[in-house]
């Protein structure tokens, strides 16, 4: 008991919100009343290295030595492997559980489907889920295109880039930033900055001393829409992003929380300030409506023609942050913000689980939830199982009406699926 006080007195000291143990409530009997007889899962990729080298422009932003990978750039690290493992050990323990598989399952041909984007750190995150699930299955992991080549069902690229496009698109992303628009996109991460600067020791940097650039402006940010290619935004807040980026994967790689932040003591807030730097650019790239749909219709597709197919049971598709974010703006998911993690949308690692349920007469429904590695069970990999689960945070859709036990219609969510999957804008 004196262990567990000293514990909790640490987290509240370092601003740690313990409010939410984020887990599903459903009702003692929920179990006798409904089957589970599908999950298709959209998975964000594993700890990575970042997207560039340690000399590239992020160390002319800061004097420190960036943290020393065990992987390539942009590849999964062997914690992130690790990770991703346990991961799929938890889902294991779950659908054995849940009677949707056995304990060493060899799933026969079409009944479950692993599917990642061509790129190493999505492929290796299917492989070591699988191994974790599967343990003697020897899965292998479906990829369409050669390896570093992005797949199109993964990419969130623009694909028409019409004028009545272009300037709805432009209209809902200016709108985010209320009425100083662009600027005020810029300024909503002012403080944000400043910590980062902070961290970084950006006044003592390469950068600074040559009179490059010695802080981040928030009057510089604009986006742009390109057929085929991704939202790009230029300005101080991409390179912030890039920054926050590295220093949160340094952060969850990285034992010792000091050597992490360069020396620096920060808090369990100041930590959530760097992190939603990133956050809050993937949100204006990636979730303003007209553009989620537009980037999110090949993946949206997919998940729909998975959940009809009565065949599989169960379906493993490996993409990026990006996917998760405008798969969930398609949707129109309720605003969230995670619990116990420093990354309040798309954690490392996690994962948009969809359950199909039916009931006691036949009729189907679905639950989605987000399930994901807390920052300290990142952190210290934890080993997860039933009685030690990871974090499990159910997501609500707009206009539709889920039931008392929390599950919405089966082809209401399919209606939307298909809508989305089809319709231009």
């Amino acid at each position: 008991m004196f262990k567990a006080s000293k514990i909790l007195l640490l987290f509240l000291l370092l601003g740690v919100t313990l409010s939410g143990s984020a887990q599903v409530d459903r009702p003692n009997d929920f179990k006798e009343r409904y089957t589970l007889k599908q999950v298709v899962v959209l998975s964000r990729h594993n700890i990575r290295s970042p997207l560039s080298g340690r000399r590239s422009t992020l160390q002319r932003i800061t004097p420190h030595e960036w943290y020393q990978w065990s992987s390539a750039p942009s590849e999964l690290s062997l914690r992130g492997g690790a990770l991703e493992t346990m991961m799929g050990q938890y889902f294991r323990k779950w659908l054995v559980s849940e009677g949707l598989m056995q304990e060493n399952e060899i799933p026969a041909e079409g009944t479950m489907r692993f599917y990642a984007n061509s790129l190493q750190r999505t492929i290796a995150t299917a492989q070591y889920f699988s191994s974790g699930m599967l343990p003697v299955a020897n899965v292998r992991i479906e990829h369409h295109c050669p390896l570093g080549k992005m797949d199109s069902v993964f990419a969130p690229q623009i694909t028409d880039d019409n004028e009545a496009f272009k300037i709805l698109a432009q209209q809902q992303i200016i709108a985010m930033g209320g009425e100083k628009g662009m600027l005020g996109i810029g300024e909503k991460m002012a403080e944000n900055y400043k910590v980062l600067e902070r961290v970084l020791d950006m006044n003592q940097s390469k950068a600074c001393l040559e009179g490059d650039t010695c802080h981040f402006r928030t009057d510089d940010a604009h986006v742009y829409l390109v057929k085929y290619r991704e939202p790009g935004m230029g300005g101080s807040m991409r390179l912030a992003c890039q920054a926050a980026d590295a220093l949160v994967l340094q952060y969850c790689e990285e034992p010792d929380a000091v050597k992490a932040a360069f020396g620096h003591v920060l808090t369990w807030k100041d930590w959530e300030s760097i992190s939603a730097i990133k956050d809050w650019y993937g949100d204006v790239l990636f979730t303003a409506p007209v553009v989620a749909r537009q980037v999110a219709r090949p993946l949206l597709r997919t998940m729909l023609e998975e959940l009809q197919n009565d065949s599989r049971k169960f379906t493993f598709l490996c993409g990026h942050d990006s996917n998760i974010g405008s798969v969930l703006a398609s949707l129109e998911a309720e605003e969230y913000s995670l619990p116990g993690t420093i990354e309040k949308k798309t954690p490392i690692g996690c994962k948009l689980v969809i359950e199909k349920w039916v009931d006691a007469k036949g009729k189907p429904y679905v639950a989605l939830n987000l399930v994901y590695q807390s920052t300290e069970q990142l952190r210290n990999m934890t080993l997860l199982d039933l009685d030690n689960p990871p974090m499990i945070y159910p997501i609500r859709l707009k206009g539709l009406n889920a039931n008392n036990d929390g599950l919405y219609p089966f082809d209401e969510l399919t209606d939307r699926l298909s809508y989305l999957s089809f319709s231009l804008l």
